[in-house]
Order: structure tokens, then sequence, then C-alpha cells
């Protein structure tokens, strides 16, 4: 890192202990490392809340031979290539596929596309998993 900054946090023992047996559980390497995580994680979420450009991923897993699905998935995916990244498919076993989609844009149109793509019939779950561009996190 280039321009590191010190600063001194003042906390109760209580929860700096809290905070050490947090930090040892998630395998941190030192508290500043697990404090700039933390950071960076408030900071994406933030970016969701406010509707700024945002990245992440559409993970579905489905019944590839539920009538007329696969169809619907795609046509759903053609009407938002604009936030489309990258798809991966995955065959899980003889009826069910995992479907992961990268996707950047503006938050509120990334979850619209994910609302879309989960309520397609036949689609057994659906998650989004947020991240940021990048740039939020400096």
């Amino acid at each position: 890192m280039s321009d590191v900054v010190r600063f001194g946090v003042s906390l109760e023992k209580t929860l700096l202990d809290r905070f050490d047996a947090l930090i040892r559980e998630r395998s941190y390497t030192n508290r500043s490392e697990a404090l700039r995580d933390m950071i960076r994680q408030e900071l994406v979420r933030r970016a969701w809340e406010k509707g700024q450009e945002v990245a992440g991923a559409i993970i579905l897993n489905y019944d590839h031979h539920q009538r007329d699905m696969l169809g619907k998935i795609t046509d759903i995916q053609h009407d938002h290539q604009d936030l489309i990244i990258s798809t991966q498919h995955i065959h899980l076993d003889h009826r069910t596929c995992l479907e992961i989609v990268a996707v950047r844009g503006k938050a509120d149109r990334v979850e619209a596309l994910a609302h879309a793509l989960r309520s397609v019939k036949g689609v057994k779950h659906g998650a989004l998993s947020i991240s940021g561009t990048g740039r939020e996190m400096g």
C-alpha cells in the first residue's frame, strides 16, 4: 500500500477481546487487516444502498428439465446484457444446474435482474452476492 496512515483506536477491553477472537476465527494476520476488511465491506454495502455502480454475482440452482425454463432465463439475460459481464453454467447432476452470472451496473438494476431470474418457475434457489467495483474501496 502506498499512503498508509496510522491512527489510534480506543476500545473497551471486552470489545477488543471479542474482536481479537473474531480475528483468530477468520484467520486475519493482524487487527489492521481485519479493520480494512470491515471498512471495505461497509463501503460496499453503502454503495449498494445508494444505488451506485456495483458488481456482484447472481447464483441460480435449477432443474433444467422444467418446461420453457432455459428459454426464459436466456431471454431475461439477453434483455439485461448491458449488466452481464459473464455467465458460467455447471451441471451438478442429470437434472440440476448451477448458473453463475457475473454482473456490473447500478445496484437497483442488478437487484431487479436477480429478482427476475430467481422468480422463473423451476429455479430452486437464487442468491445475489454483492461486491463493489473497487472504486468505493480506495
